[in-house]
């Protein structure tokens, strides 16, 4: 079984994140499990962030392409 991943750097998330969610929004239907993750603390919260996604479908290349457009934004597959 081949397990492909997405992970993807999210930096100035206050402003970039939106744009993010709605490309995952339109290729939902593809992802599997999604996890974000940054650093919080009581005192502080991160600006930069990463989400990992378990995917499949044949639009991952162009999800992960309107992605990389993002300026702050960084995303790269892996297959595993």
């Amino acid at each position: 079984m081949t397990y492909k991943v997405v992970l993807i750097k999210i930096d100035h998330r206050s402003t970039e994140a939106a744009k993010v969610q709605g490309i995952l929004t339109d290729h939902g239907c593809s992802i599997k499990v999604r996890l974000g993750l940054h650093e919080v603390s009581k005192e502080f919260c991160a600006n930069d962030g990463l989400v990992v996604l378990e995917v499949e479908g044949a639009d991952i290349p162009q999800m992960i392409d309107k992605l990389n457009a993002i300026d702050y934004v960084q995303a790269k597959l892996i297959e595993m």
